[in-house]
């Protein structure tokens, strides 16, 4: 005789379950809103903003939760543009760019409504388009929030994910020059902004012009362990005592990424770099970076790459030239001590004593020098 299938009561709204203890037992139910609330927000934590979005909408007492400002510590701005599949400088149409713009200035307007206490930001945003603002829409969004506790910054000032399609000519070198000028005003600005409202800041990645103010404004970090500093404009130089002053100037930096393209007209140009608390240091996305004194102690990775620029110069000038050039073999041994990877290649404890096979080709890779580039091409 077939057994009788026993009969399973449907669920109560709310997730409450009927039933005895020992029924409400083996069914294994796990009652979320017996959680105290403190438990219930460390669970929503995890969730993306669009997630925590669609939470607030499932009952009021949820809503109420979502309202947390700790649930809010990362304002990212950069994704906004992923909705159009954006991955770069991608031209749109006069429409998407202001669908675009909308949908920035709800995502800033739903973070301040919630009193976001920011740990992250990220933005990618046009600092010299004088339409639109950036600059101020920034300021208002850093007024609004609580940045005390920001510890990364993310921050493309030079550039919109989605811009439209242009309607006139090309702009002439003196209007390029122009809007960059503005640029590096309004990131100046922006810059002065966030010193007093995130003196902790710890992380941080950004195109930079290398002018003196904004050496002077960015060593107000204190705090800063990881440094990005990608290329503004390839025709803007970098003056060898304002990277000099801004590695002596960061006590707590560990690791630092420099992309530096040197003007042909600076080609003699030579920098130091000097740091009691480096460890980490890559120039390989850098061209025409060279080295006369690094004093780099506590440094132990080194990431770096020379670039042939196809500068065509007769013996004598690459030879005058290239004899004011140190060789980066003498410069580690001097100035690094405690150097244990060189371009991903291990080094031996020997290395400071003789560059074995492997370390020379490294070298002739990496050096400037006329024993490692016989080339006239530079």
């Amino acid at each position: 005789m077939p057994r009788k299938r026993k009969r399973v009561r449907p669920a109560r709204a709310g997730g409450v379950q009927r039933g005895t203890g020992r029924e409400l037992a083996g069914r294994q139910l796990f009652l979320f809103n017996a959680l105290p609330p403190e438990c219930q927000v460390y669970c929503f934590s995890f969730l993306s903003d669009v997630e925590k979005c669609r939470v607030a909408l499932v009952c009021q007492g949820w809503s109420q939760l979502m309202r947390t400002s700790r649930l809010w510590q990362q304002a990212d701005f950069a994704c906004l543009g992923t909705f159009w599949g954006w991955e770069g400088a991608l031209l749109s149409g006069a429409r998407d760019h202001e669908r675009w713009k909308e949908r920035v200035e709800n995502y800033a307007y739903h973070l301040m409504s919630r009193g976001a206490s920011l740990l992250v930001l990220r933005a990618s945003f046009d600092l010299g388009d004088e339409q639109t603002n950036w600059t101020q829409f920034l300021l208002r969004f850093l007024e609004g929030v609580n940045c005390r506790d920001l510890e990364e910054l993310e921050l493309n000032w030079t550039l919109n994910p989605l811009e439209p399609l242009p309607t006139n000519r090309q702009p002439s070198m003196t209007q390029v020059g122009m809007t960059k000028a503005g640029q590096v005003t309004n990131f100046q600005t922006l810059l002065e902004r966030l010193g007093p409202v995130s003196p902790g800041l710890r992380q941080a990645s950004l195109p930079f012009d290398w002018s003196e103010r904004s050496v002077q404004l960015l060593t107000g970090f204190q705090q800063l362990k990881c440094l990005e500093l990608k290329n503004f404009w390839v025709f803007k130089g970098v003056c060898p005592s304002s990277m000099h002053r801004l590695t002596r100037a960061l006590p707590n930096l560990k690791r630092l990424i420099l992309q530096v393209l040197i003007p042909v007209r600076d080609l003699e140009v030579t920098y130091t770099l000097e740091s009691t608390s480096l460890e980490f240091l890559d120039v390989s996305q850098s061209r025409g970076l060279v080295f006369n004194l690094l004093n780099l102690p506590q440094l132990k990775e080194l990431k770096i790459r020379k670039t042939i620029r196809g500068i065509v110069l007769n013996t004598q000038t690459q030879l005058d030239i290239q004899s004011r050039w140190p060789c980066l073999y003498t410069l580690l041994q001097e100035g690094v001590p405690n150097l244990r990877t060189l371009n991903h290649h291990q080094l031996l404890p020997s290395w400071q004593r003789e560059a074995d096979g492997d370390l020379a080709e490294v070298l002739a890779q990496a050096c400037y020098c006329i024993q490692h580039s016989d080339t006239w091409l530079l």
